[in-house]
């Protein structure tokens, strides 16, 4: 009867929904198809594996300088308005970077990575300014849509990279942002979220004076950093030790979709508990027996590394978006510890990509990285651990 009473069974409640949902596969799919055929751009263009992992690295540092302003310019524009423009500037991104030179490649993903950045900081808040009692509904829905998307373009990348070439295949993902960008015109004519501080007049917090604030920063930044860091080179791993392309490509897609139930239960538990630290020894425990399988070639159960690195990865994902809004008391510092969290802890994360691929190239094994997946997962418990306990920022 709550969610009845919360979402009424309505024309406008299942555009609502369709909305969100097809805004979600936005926020990965352009990203995440890069890993399986980061080969393909690698031979086709002549660069380097350091190179190669720096096109996984550009989102994130855009992701990093541009946080911070997201919620002004929301506040400015209208939120609403703020995410619509996000998927115009996306799709220019798509075009111009499967163009095919590196130039226009590099161009191209330094705006696909600023257009992501308007929704990965804005979401948390838009759920708790429009039904403030279904935030974890909402953020589930939101994940889960994102983990499907992210998992299909990991599986069909590389396929449709053989025909139409890697051009074709991070192109085509533009098809889902048109495709979202007429499912978000209802919003658009809906009544507005209010941009104010609070409903009361209640000042903006310091955030950056908090140390809650930098716990959940620091836990946003290494959940970021492995979760991209995986994206982007477990494939390559996989094939060196032994699996064929396709197979790694399967296997990626296994950890995205094994992501699935946890970023959808994992954020209506939060909101019942009076303390998430439950959820935070079940993702360590998971994400340590997956990297160790990993890290000591045990070939022969990559299919449970895979799924114990998705329910980790899930799960950790669904907590940290979960922070932004248990730890704060409106939406509007929802958005604001949001903006500062992912733009610290993106920063963090832009490096792993560019640094595994580097030390992989200095070592010729991906040994030492399997080692830094695993100490990247106990700093995660540590400040996930301290971001746990029930209080604001």
């Amino acid at each position: 009867m709550k969610m009845a009473r919360e979402f009424p069974l309505t024309f406008s409640t299942f555009l609502f929904f369709l909305a969100i949902i097809f805004f979600a596969t936005t926020v990965r799919t352009p990203i995440t198809g890069v890993g399986t055929i980061i080969s393909y751009i690698r031979d086709d263009l002549g660069i380097s594996n350091t190179l190669a992992g720096f096109l996984t690295t550009i989102p994130l540092l855009a992701f990093a300088i541009v946080s911070p302003f997201a919620p002004k310019i929301a506040r400015r524009l209208g939120m609403e308005h703020t995410l619509f423009y996000s998927l115009v500037l996306l799709t220019i991104g798509i075009f111009i970077r499967s163009a095919g030179n590196i130039s226009l490649l590099i161009i191209g993903t330094i705006l696909i990575g600023v257009a992501i950045s308007f929704g990965n900081v804005l979401f948390p808040s838009f759920f708790k300014a429009k039904h403030p009692s279904r935030v974890g509904l909402l953020t589930g829905i939101y994940t889960v849509s994102m983990n499907i998307s992210a998992a299909a373009s990991l599986a069909f990348s590389q396929p449709v990279a053989e025909l139409s070439g890697w051009q074709g295949a991070l192109g085509c993902t533009v098809i889902l942002v048109i495709v979202t960008m007429v499912a978000w015109i209802p919003i658009l004519r809906s009544e507005k979220v209010s941009q104010n501080q609070s409903g009361n007049g209640q000042k903006a917090v310091k955030v950056w004076k908090s140390p809650l604030a930098w716990a959940i920063a620091m836990a946003m930044g290494t959940q970021s950093l492995l979760f991209y860091c995986s994206t982007a080179w477990i494939p390559e791993i996989l094939v060196s030790q032994g699996l064929r392309s396709d197979q790694a490509g399967w296997m990626a897609s296994v950890f995205q979709l094994s992501q699935m139930p946890m970023t959808f239960f994992i954020p209506l538990l939060a909101e019942k508990l009076s303390s998430q630290r439950p959820i935070v020894y079940f993702f360590t425990l998971c994400y340590l027996i997956g990297f160790g399988g990993l890290l000591f070639q045990w070939t022969g159960g990559t299919l449970i590394w895979m799924i114990l690195l998705g329910l980790a990865a899930g799960a950790s994902f669904g907590l940290v978006l979960m922070f932004f809004t248990l730890r704060t008391r409106t939406a509007y510092e929802a958005s604001e510890i949001s903006g500062f969290a992912q733009s610290f802890g993106y920063l963090i994360a832009a490096i792993g990509p560019v640094l595994f691929g580097f030390i992989q190239e200095a070592t010729g094994s991906w040994a030492l990285p399997n080692i830094l997946f695993i100490a990247a997962s106990l700093i995660l418990f540590i400040f996930s651990f301290i971001s746990s306990k029930n209080r604001y920022i």
